[in-house]
């Protein structure tokens, strides 16, 4: 007959294990981040000057991380910009469930995917918020900050509206450095020189006030001067007083690319709205982990040597059963 006290192991693994493929759950409360992502994939992005990687290179691992990191049930989407607007290829969806999609889209990321060569910043991140607003997510808005052509005298345009909130990731290194050139078939060939851009500020609005006593300032021909005509926009940085005045309108966060995913999830919680949800947490793992338990402990004192050396399994002979 079957001790009752060798009964009850095997018992209370069988009872844990029905309660673990039952799966019982309790409700809880959590607040997630949502956001659109958005991501300059204009030719300044091409830098070299991320420890060795280009700009995009460094924005796709850094916001690969990031979305691993978010709990289920947050959304992302995943957008580029480039000449003055964005292009959402990702409508916000679900970062466990469709990983994969957002993990073959940020992978995907070129330089060539951009259809015009210009790089109006300011106005790519309004549209950039605009469309966050939209899908009522915050922003999270990768660039360099350089703008190409260069901004005009009378500055950036500001976003009008409401703020979905969010933040502006810069990226790159406070050293100017050159910028990749490529020919029509997509080699590189050289870097961009002074005489291949056009240098700030832009030659387009109103003039500037002081334009009457720059050299060659003609009111017809020639308004604005030709102060202008020689710069250093054919070498890029990061433009981290730009973003930060860009920013500033719509309380938006700024943070450095270089300071990975972790500075980018502080950002968010102090500047990008939460969103609360009820999600049911199951038990399942840990009934299971108390089937496990109720079987090692039912095991054990059977199959483990006593203290003498002697198993448990076969008791040591009586002085009398030996003949």
């Amino acid at each position: 007959m079957i001790a009752p006290r060798r009964l009850l192991p095997p018992l209370l693994a069988a009872g844990f294990a029905g309660l673990a493929a039952l799966n019982p759950a309790w409700p809880v409360t959590r607040d997630l981040r949502d956001a659109l992502i958005v991501i300059d994939i204009t030719r300044s992005m091409n830098v070299r000057d991320m420890a060795g990687r280009s700009r995009l290179d460094a924005a796709r691992a850094v916001l690969r991380d990031w979305i691993s990191r978010q709990p289920c049930g947050t959304r992302a989407g995943l957008a580029v910009f480039t000449e003055r607007r964005t292009l959402t290829l990702i409508a916000p969806v679900d970062v466990c469930a469709d990983f994969a999609s957002l993990d073959r889209a940020l992978a995907a990321l070129d330089w060539r995917m951009a259809w015009e060569g210009d790089s109006m910043v300011s106005k790519g991140l309004n549209h950039g918020l605009a469309r966050a607003r939209a899908f009522g997510v915050p922003l999270i808005f990768v660039t360099d900050g350089h703008e190409a052509p260069p901004l005009p005298y009378s500055g950036p345009e500001t976003f009008s509206g409401d703020c979905p909130g969010g933040v502006i990731v810069g990226a790159g290194g406070d050293v100017p450095a050159p910028i990749p050139k490529f020919d029509d078939d997509g080699r590189e060939a050289g870097f961009y020189g002074p005489a291949d851009v056009q240098h700030a500020p832009a030659r387009r609005g109103p003039p500037p006030p002081d334009a009457a006593s720059r050299p060659g300032f003609h009111p017809r021909n020639n308004p604005y001067g030709e102060a202008d005509l020689d710069g250093t926009e054919h070498l890029s940085a990061l433009r981290a007083s730009h973003l930060r005045r860009l920013a500033a309108p719509c309380g938006l966060g700024v943070v450095r690319l270089s300071q990975g995913p972790a500075a980018l999830d502080a950002a968010m919680a102090a500047h990008a709205r939460t969103r609360t949800v009820t999600v049911r947490r199951g038990l399942a793992p840990l009934f299971g982990l108390f089937a496990l338990a109720a079987l090692v402990a039912g095991w054990a004192p059977r199959h483990l040597p006593p203290r003498n050396g002697r198993s448990r399994a076969f008791p040591a002979p009586q002085t009398g059963d030996i003949q």
